[in-house]
């Protein structure tokens, strides 16, 4: 047996029940979504909202055993906290990024390569030409040796003066 009052009633009678109750509870809803919101415009929003989940349930709404306005009530606060933890409230969109993050800066680079060019010219040729082979072409020691037809050990430790010297000229 169905206890709703809208299960034998005729479509033109739901329409009338569902324009009592919103005269009976629309202002009393709008007051306390706009006291939780502090925004006119997105109180009516969810009163709008909340009215069409109370069309939408009426089987509950009618069956539950605190009153009407409560239960309105509740579906209320449920729509504020819902918008609030929603990705609009957050101002998060799609393919957003974070103002708060800062952006690398082309200028820094520009700067870096012409600060460590200037260092590299301060290095004698046979330094400034196994860090070449070594960091830029990325080749192995071994490699570099082969290439430059010095032995390993000598490439290690022209790569090690020469990046002592560029440490101690940046510091400067």
């Amino acid at each position: 047996m169905n206890t709703t009052p809208f299960a034998d009633v005729s479509p033109v009678r739901q329409s009338e029940l569902l324009r009592t109750m919103v005269s009976d509870h629309a202002t009393a809803l709008l007051i306390y979504t706009e006291r939780l919101l502090h925004d006119r415009h997105t109180a009516e929003d969810i009163v709008q909202e909340t009215f069409i989940r109370a069309w939408s349930h009426v089987d509950q709404l009618y069956s539950t055993e605190g009153s009407v306005r409560g239960w309105l009530m509740t579906v209320a606060r449920n729509l504020v906290i819902d918008r609030g933890r929603s990705a609009v409230a957050r101002r998060e969109y799609v393919g957003a990024y974070d103002r708060e993050t800062t952006l690398p800066d082309h200028a820094d680079t520009v700067l870096a390569s012409i600060q460590a060019a200037s260092l590299l010219l301060q290095l004698s040729h046979e330094h400034r030409e196994v860090l070449l082979h070594t960091y830029l072409c990325d080749r192995t020691v071994i490699e570099t040796a082969r290439i430059l037809g010095i032995p390993a050990g000598t490439v290690k430790s022209r790569q090690h003066y020469a990046l002592d010297s560029l440490r101690a000229n940046a510091m400067t």
